[in-house]
């Protein structure tokens, strides 16, 4: 069985990050080297485990359970508009996204 640390070389942390736009020093890369190749090493660990007698869906009840509807009072509009940046017409007024 593969120790988790043999991995850690399969994954390029400098390029992740880059793609997250995190700026890691070199003590970071090597640290969060280390511990996804042990993320990977436990997950290679699972694929060695039978679960071909475990149901999927186990012992789903596969109902919707839904809670009553029932009127209770809410926000006032004045207070849920409170801090919004912009407001017309007691909605809130936002950027528009799609041309």
């Amino acid at each position: 069985m593969a120790s988790p640390a043999s991995h850690s070389e399969s994954i390029d942390v400098t390029y992740v990050a880059d793609l997250a736009r995190l700026k890691l020093s070199a003590e970071e890369v090597a640290t969060f080297q280390k511990q996804l190749g042990d993320v990977l090493g436990y997950v290679s660990q699972l694929k060695e485990v039978d679960v071909s007698h475990v149901s999927l869906l186990g012992d789903a009840d596969l109902k919707n359970r839904l809670r009553p509807d029932e009127l209770k009072p809410s926000l006032p509009v004045t207070e849920a508009l409170a801090n919004a940046p912009k407001q017309d017409n007691n909605l809130f007024v936002v950027p528009k996204m799609v041309e």
